[in-house]
């Protein structure tokens, strides 16, 4: 029998930077929680790092070179690297992979939710003898592992990959086909954050919506129950879990599916958040057709006037896309009619970007980069009309606001977010000083507080 190695030996030190969206971000923890788990020091920066992880993203021009960038600041600084993420994943024009060509001095690449992966390339370079007395899991939620959110808010992803082939995308190719986690693994996750103290649930997935449909929607068991491994079923149990913690539940990458009209009836009684991230890209049903969406202008916008004659509370934030190949003046006003006639409360947009892979890149009609981004401009112009109107109807309303930050115990203001603000990419609300001397604002706590003003995109409150 071997001696045990003493749990005073310094363990090795892994440095990681996550860059992209949260989907990734949920890929990132669970590597974090596995060198946790095996004892494995982890941290932030490159400084003092026996070696570095780096998990990229390779979506659009911008992202790729962010990614390329970090990647050769961890070289420079650290010289010992590892890459995983969607640009992982990525060739370049002659086959090869794209980051062994930029960066051949990496140990090792691999593509995205490639955690064991990972993990063997992290042992080849750097082993950690398994020791029983230190391998545990410092600041974990359980069987939920480590998150790098706030402790008081959480990404929940419920499947991986994407049945759609939109001609501006190329995440299936990087992620591959759907592939839905067991319905009772998620509502086990979800229990351990709620019981961790998370205050907020963020589902997040490529397609939200889809959930189910590559395991037909088998049932599956959580707690002895019989569960639907469908969205439905999974957002009502979600609710019914939160409960009893004063969550919320909020709903990201929303496709608008027939489906998504029975998730009304649950905002509207308060289940879970009145609050969707649908993802339209456009309202033109020709420029829709040449994007290989799942859904028509038309038809979205009488979904969303149904979804709010049964739930006026509920906020929409979307995405879209200005200057598609092809795009006519027509179609663009047609775009901007509809922001406006859809009242679409959260709207961001990007100008096409002709990513290297994508299939709209071979679409006749591509526009020059510089009217792309004036349209880009224009439409932001009139979102942002629509949202601050819709946010000036606010003042004078006493709202729920989950604090993200304070000052001096909120003595003197603090920030949060209401039921309508997802983290880091909606508004905030701006919580003046408490006029109540005994009122305490703490972080990852609720407050009541009544909007007085808005500031651009965020609102001013007075705690009550």
């Amino acid at each position: 029998m071997s001696e045990a190695i003493s749990p005073t030996i310094q363990a090795p030190k892994v440095g990681f930077v996550s860059l992209g969206c949260p989907k990734a971000l949920t890929d990132s923890e669970l590597i974090l929680t596995q060198l946790s788990a095996q004892g494995y020091q982890t941290s932030k920066t490159f400084e003092g790092a026996d070696l570095v992880i780096v998990n990229t993203c390779g979506f659009i021009d911008a992202a790729v070179k962010e990614s390329l960038d970090t990647i050769g600041e961890a070289l420079a600084e650290n010289g010992r690297v590892i890459v995983t993420g969607c640009l992982g994943a990525k060739v370049s024009e002659d086959g090869g992979n794209l980051v062994r060509q930029m960066h051949p001095k990496v140990l090792a690449v691999t593509g995205p939710h490639a955690t064991q992966e990972v993990m063997d390339a992290v042992h080849a370079s750097l082993p950690r003898p398994h020791n029983p007395l230190v391998d545990l899991v410092p600041n974990s939620f359980g069987v939920a592992g480590i998150k790098l959110t706030p402790r008081h808010y959480a990404y929940l992803k419920i499947s991986e990959g994407c049945n759609h082939r939109c001609t501006f995308c190329i995440i299936p190719s990087m992620r591959g086909d759907l592939v839905s986690r067991a319905v009772g693994d998620v509502l086990s996750e979800a229990k351990a954050l709620f019981e961790g103290g998370v205050k907020e649930l963020l589902v997040v997935s490529q397609d939200t919506s889809a959930y189910g449909v590559d395991v037909k929607y088998r049932t599956g068991f959580w707690e002895g129950r019989p569960v639907k491994t469908r969205l439905l079923e999974l957002v009502d149990h979600l609710g019914e879990i939160a409960e009893p913690y004063g969550a919320w539940v909020r709903l990201h990458y929303v496709y608008p599916y027939p489906a998504v009209d029975d998730l009304i009836p649950l905002m509207a009684s308060g289940r879970v958040l009145p609050y969707l991230d649908v993802p339209l890209q456009h309202s033109h049903p020709d420029v829709l057709r040449r994007m290989k969406r799942p859904a028509s202008g038309e038809k979205n916008l009488d979904r969303l006037l149904q979804w709010r004659a049964k739930c006026p509370e509920i906020v929409v934030r979307s995405t879209f896309i200005a200057g598609f190949p092809g795009e006519t003046e027509a179609e663009f006003s047609h775009l901007l009619d509809f922001v406006k006639e859809a009242q679409i409360d959260r709207a961001g947009c990007f100008a096409y970007s002709d990513v290297k892979g994508a299939a709209a890149n071979e679409l006749p009609g591509m526009l020059p980069t510089e009217l792309r981004e004036e349209r880009r401009a224009r439409f932001m112009q009139v979102a942002e009309e629509v949202s601050i109107a819709k946010l000036q109807r606010r003042v004078g309303a006493v709202m729920q606001v989950l604090v993200d930050s304070t000052v001096s115990m909120g003595k003197k203001g603090a920030v949060g977010r209401t039921y309508a603000d997802a983290p880091e990419i909606d508004g905030v609300v701006r919580l003046l000083p408490p006029e109540k001397i005994s009122k305490v604002l703490r972080t990852g706590e609720f407050t009541k507080a009544r909007v007085v003003g808005v500031q651009g995109h965020d609102l001013v409150a007075l705690p009550v």
